[in-house]
């Protein structure tokens, strides 16, 4: 190539190269020029990450019509025990290999061999099958169903109708070119006598599943006959097809292993040189976004040398069964793999058969059968979940990448990274996708971000570890509203959550707030759903009570949603009503409600509620009047990264603003009852590094803008916010006495953490444990005293609701007159109209 310089620019600049401009490349004999510009081009995308599938290998048959001549997979009927492996060898197999954290099932076939052998003709009958593509989507399907492992389906050629049978049960599909060269397919080359490896028909097969946008993998099969100018019009043949569709979610160069008692048994195989320079040339093609894979079995010992080529991706490996394609070639050790892989200056990260991409956009993707068993397996950023760590469950905490972290890759970061570390430091101006950059972090990443984190806290905090003695009182669950991720709310499409629909009175507002005293509360946080029949004379009412039950008491009630909705009901605007609250003797508010503050996931999670521009009036308008709010993040539903950015971006903003918040909240969702869980249509709330990432993203952003990042231990359980304190967490939240809206979710911590054992667990740390107010003052001597004698909790009681409210004044009923007139005016809705969720408050 004349200019390389003004080429090697154009493909940095994200062009990809002209069909003249590939083809020129095969007369480029310089491989160390044509890797270092392809490991250029995957760093712009990839960053510092290899990926891998951990995957069960199922032969599903040998039998094959085509004839391979390098081909050992393929046997006759007389060399075989059985011409299918049988279904529940198939189930057994795979639930082996889900036990040992597979996630994809590789099916893997020879093609249409009942065309050839009477034998499989036979099979298929007696076991009640037209074919054997029909077989695989029958066992594809339970395997689906009955394990949680997805499968990955490489059936050969197909035609429309077939492909469509298998992409209900199917994250992805895959079918080797190989070569688009006919030269192999004429005789005494490898492909002679195997109508399947046709190249056009390939290419079809291929460009179907762009039509019917199936994930699919492809790839080239080098060293078998092939000239270097043919590998390039194969891989120019398969971006053809991919810059139509977009479907390519991978390019796997493999290498050429001669097997005995093929033909090819003594033909020579590639070089390494050749397949180095074959995996560049692929990046060259395609460019920055694309995977490319080169199988590791197959290149014992030079592992590194194929990551400087220019690969992202390792392909499936298998703890358990072997590579029934290539069975000379063992699988590398998932450690020796992770070892290899970070000596190449690379952090090993585990995806599905289904990459991030596509894994992120699954409504497009994949089938709404698939969808979600594909969701209960991925993280945030659609990779794979790696171990059952669920928000609200009692579990032990798995280990982190930071501790994991061997001493070939060690924990420096990358360079973009450090970057916006250091911006953080300096309490410097962020913009989404450098907070985004931080909240994808991995591997080296990730530790460095914790270890930052920690540093932070320990600069603003000391070793200090607050929690306040608080109770939460829930007032009713009723709800209109129809957010999607509530199990706490009751309404007419709920009831089948946990717990009947109640509504509580003044009196029982007095009573538990009476006895939160006399337990050595400073604190009540006060929140529920929004009733039919509530106005904002309701929220006055409650204030009321509590001020005339307890005087003393911090009051820290009412989410945005009730402030707006209160305000609404009585006719006048927010800054009003806000007034009225304090005047009422409202001391503080929570930030709850925000959930995720970007319109396009609370579309999803709650469209009928405030949107995110007026959550953030309701706050600053709250700030503005003299109040101090909390501020949360609900998170690891049908988010992504980039929305966790936009919501951290708008706290800090805000905050610079205001100055109001005086902590920040993440709430990890929790999924167990959640009904659009339930439905199939959120994941399993974070994974346990995400939700341990957010808490260290959240003190580098906010470091010089909120003081103080709280760990739920309610969502963490106290495990997980040990873990936490070593990653930004300096608070622990409160006490909490009563717990309602994370118990109905499906949570198994508990109703209350008591002060000592709270103490204790912090002491365990070596850390201080400190008991506070709400505004993060000390508490009297009397109140600390009161906290850690306090008697057993008297059982609660929350009688059944009613269309009507339960007055919550101190006297048994309110009359209709005492209800203001704008309030009588609103139409009456029915108690089982719809449900909504208000998160939790500590």
């Amino acid at each position: 190539m004349r200019d390389w310089t003004t080429f090697a620019a154009r493909l940095r600049a994200g062009e990809l190269p002209g069909e003249a401009e590939s083809l020129a490349l095969a007369d480029n004999r310089d491989t160390a020029q044509l890797a270092a510009l392809a490991c250029e081009l995957r760093d712009q995308q990839h960053g510092d990450l290899v990926t891998y599938s951990r995957k069960v290998f199922i032969p599903l048959t040998h039998l094959c019509r085509d004839v391979c001549h390098y081909c050992t997979f393929a046997q006759t009927p007389k060399k075989i025990e059985q011409p299918y492996m049988p279904v529940d060898a198939v189930l057994e197999l795979c639930r082996q290999g889900a036990a040992q954290g597979c996630q994809e099932a590789l099916f893997t076939l020879g093609e249409r061999p009942e065309l050839r052998y009477r034998t499989a003709r036979d099979a298929l009958s007696d076991l009640g099958y037209d074919s054997t593509l029909h077989y695989v989507a029958a066992v594809a399907e339970r395997v689906l169903n009955e394990t949680g492992l997805l499968p990955h389906i490489n059936a050969g050629c197909m035609d429309a109708a077939e492909m469509a049978m298998l992409r209900p049960v199917s994250a992805s599909m895959g079918i080797m070119l190989e070569s688009a060269s006919t030269r192999l397919c004429a005789k005494g080359m490898p492909h002679y006598g195997s109508p399947d490896k046709d190249p056009q028909r390939r290419l079809q097969t291929l460009d179907l599943a762009g039509e019917l946008a199936v994930p699919f993998t492809s790839g080239i099969l080098i060293g078998i006959g092939e000239t270097r100018r043919e590998r390039v019009e194969s891989l120019l043949a398969l971006r053809r097809s991919h810059l139509r569709y977009g479907h390519l979610q991978e390019v796997i160069v493999q290498n050429f292993r001669a097997k005995p008692n093929t033909l090819m048994s003594n033909a020579p195989e590639p070089d390494l040189n050749e397949l180095l320079w074959t995996i560049a040339v692929a990046r060259l093609v395609f460019g920055a976004h694309m995977n490319i894979q080169a199988p590791p079995n197959l290149s014992p010992g030079v592992l590194p040398q194929l990551v400087a080529a220019g690969i992202n991706d390792w392909g499936g490996v298998s703890p358990l069964t072997p590579d029934h394609v290539n069975p000379e070639a063992p699988w590398p050790h998932l450690q020796r793999l992770a070892n290899e892989t970070a000596i190449a200056g690379k952090f090993l990260e585990q995806r599905l058969t289904v990459y991030p991409a596509y894994a992120v956009q699954g409504s497009r993707w994949l089938d709404p059968r698939v969808l979600p068993a594909v969701m209960q397996q991925a993280d945030a950023a659609g990779f794979a979940r790696r171990d059952d760590w669920v928000p609200g469950e009692e579990r032990p905490v798995p280990a982190l990448e930071s501790e994991l972290l061997n001493s070939a890759g060690s924990a420096v970061p990358s360079a973009a990274v450090a970057e916006v570390i250091e911006r953080c430091r300096q309490s410097q101006g962020l913009g989404v996708s450098d907070i985004e950059r931080l909240l994808n972090a991995r591997g080296p990443d990730f530790a460095a971000v914790v270890a930052a984190a920690d540093e932070l806290r320990q600069q603003a905090c000391g070793d200090q570890v607050s929690y306040v003695v608080n109770r939460n009182i829930n007032y009713t669950n009723v709800c209109y509203f129809k957010c999607q991720f509530c199990a706490f709310s009751k309404g007419k499409h709920s009831e089948n959550l946990r717990g009947d629909p109640y509504d509580i009175s003044g009196e029982e507002i007095a009573r538990r707030c009476k006895e939160a005293w006399a337990r050595g509360a400073t604190e009540v946080c006060m929140q529920g759903g929004i009733h039919p029949d509530y106005s904002g004379e309701t929220y006055l009412d409650i204030l009321r009570t509590v001020r005339s039950a307890v005087p003393d008491m911090h009051i820290h009630a009412f989410s945005p949603l009730e402030v707006m909705q209160g305000a609404e009901t009585l006719g006048i605007g927010v800054t009003e009503f806000l007034q009225r609250l304090k005047a009422a003797g409202l001391n503080t508010l929570p930030g709850t409600a925000a959930e995720i503050l970007h319109d396009d996931v609370r579309q999803v999670l709650c469209p009928d509620k405030l949107n995110t521009q007026q959550w953030l009036a309701v706050v600053e308008a709250a700030h503005n009047v003299g109040f101090k709010t909390t501020a949360t993040i609900m998170f690891g539903h049908v988010d992504q990264p980039a929305h966790w950015a936009a919501h951290l971006l708008a706290i800090r903003d805000l905050q610079a603003r205001t100055g109001g918040f005086t902590e920040f909240v993440p709430l990890p969702f929790v999924h167990m009852e959640a009904p659009m869980f339930l439905r199939g249509r959120a994941r399993r709330g974070p994974t346990f590094r995400e939700a341990v990432l957010m808490h260290a993203v959240a003190r580098l952003v906010l470091h010089g803008f909120i003081h103080n990042i709280q760990g739920s231990w309610v969502k963490m359980g106290r495990e997980g916010v040990a873990v936490c304190l070593n990653a930004g967490v300096n608070d622990l939240g409160g006490s909490l006495m009563n717990e309602s809206i994370t118990r109905a979710a499906g949570s198994d911590h508990g109703q209350e953490w008591s002060p000592v054992a709270m103490e204790a667990g912090i002491q365990a740390l070596q850390r201080t444990p400190r008991m506070r107010t709400t505004l993060y003052g000390d508490v009297p001597q009397e109140r600390y005293l009161a906290a850690r004698t306090a008697a057993p909790l008297i059982a609660v009681s929350n009688a059944p609701a009613g269309k009507r409210q339960r007055s919550k004044q101190l006297l048994h009923a309110v009359a209709t007159s005492a209800v203001p007139a704008v309030s009588r005016a609103l139409p009456e809705r029915d108690l089982y109209e719809s449900v909504v969720l208000t998160a939790s408050c500590n």
